[in-house]
């Protein structure tokens, strides 16, 4: 169905589309969900039982308004967010843009969001029903990027599954500094010692960029390592690898998200589990639009998968679909459950 209604969609701006998608989930009456619920897909992340490992990524639901919805489309977990101390508005538009023959989407929205007074008080009024992830970050105006992290984890710790700590947007000016041991130990520090002020249990989950190189690889690993951080979340949108796109909004400045980064995450999924093993959970994003593509995740080392560039294209049953399909593929693969799978490519 959703194929017919496609052209339709895209004759909106992508900004405008995006409005009318989270206002008709608002509705609540959208549930492309078939109730595919198998013990091959159920999956424990921190004391939780998920029904499947396949989650909305942060960017779609940023203002925390349709996660409960989310749910209903089949996803196990949704991550809401970036969030800042302060509202937002983002850069100047246009600032989202489809590149179709790509299948992906170039963004430049710089964090525009509602800020976290807001957000929080509507996460406190509509209780979640599922498995929920809370990004964060500073606002672009901000003298103490590090302080701005702390208001919003303060903020939400007692309201989240986890905190995804967002060090890794292109869109925000020099934040993948925060890939410098230095930076990245100074901040994972200070989150710590109010972690531990807060008398707080909730994961952190750090947001890496997917354009590191072997030796950054290895300097992030070794921080989330020495400091024993939970999650890692690989990866962000990516402001290279533009050569084989086809799309005329290829050169648009911003962040790249779909299928064109799908193989770069699945090999920066794979150089960090090499070196975390089992001691650092991975939540794999970029490219994700199948059951086969979430599968690659997976064998790279990934316990979780996120999407949201998927879900433009292939629509709002994409979660049942890649369910479905993974069902197929761990049978055939003769796996008994999804953890069995996870970081078995050679």
């Amino acid at each position: 169905m959703f194929n017919f209604f496609r052209p339709f969609i895209f004759k909106f701006n992508p900004e405008v589309a995006h409005s009318l998608a989270i206002k008709a989930l608002k509705l609540n009456n959208l549930n492309f969900n078939k109730s595919i619920s198998n013990k091959l897909l159920e999956t424990e992340f921190f004391g939780k039982k998920l029904s499947s490992p396949i989650g909305v990524a942060a960017g779609f639901d940023k203002n925390a308004e349709v996660y409960n919805p989310l749910f209903n489309l089949g996803f196990s977990f949704v991550e809401v967010g970036t969030i800042t101390p302060k509202p937002q508005y983002g850069n100047t538009k246009p600032r989202v843009f489809r590149l179709e023959e790509d299948e992906a989407l170039i963004n430049r929205l710089g964090f525009n969001n509602s800020g976290s007074d807001e957000i929080s008080l509507r996460i406190k009024k509509e209780i979640k029903k599922g498995f929920l992830g809370i990004n964060i970050g500073p606002n672009k105006d901000t003298q103490n990027r590090i302080e701005d992290y702390l208001i919003c984890f303060r903020k939400f710790h007692m309201l989240g599954d986890y905190i995804a700590i967002n060090i890794s947007s292109p869109n925000t000016e020099n934040l993948r500094d925060f890939h410098n041991e230095d930076e990245l130990n100074s901040l994972i520090k200070k989150l710590k010692e109010e972690k531990e002020k807060q008398n707080s249990k909730i994961p952190i989950a750090i947001k890496v960029s997917p354009d590191l190189n072997e030796y950054q690889i290895d300097i992030v690993a070794k921080v989330l390592l020495d400091n024993e951080i939970e999650i890692v979340i690989i990866s962000n949108t990516s402001d290279k690898n533009r050569e084989n796109l086809n799309n005329i909004n290829k050169l648009e400045k911003g962040g790249l998200s779909g299928k064109p980064i799908q193989e770069i995450s699945n090999k920066t999924i794979l150089k960090f589990y090499k070196i975390l093993g089992n001691k650092i959970k991975i939540i794999g994003v970029g490219g994700v639009n199948s059951g086969q593509t979430a599968f690659e995740k997976i064998i790279c080392g990934a316990s979780l998968v996120q999407l949201y560039t998927g879900m433009v294209y292939r629509g709002p049953g994409i979660a049942s679909q890649i369910n479905s399909e993974l069902i197929d593929i761990l049978k055939n693969k003769g796996f008994k459950n999804i953890s069995e799978a996870i970081g078995t490519k050679n």
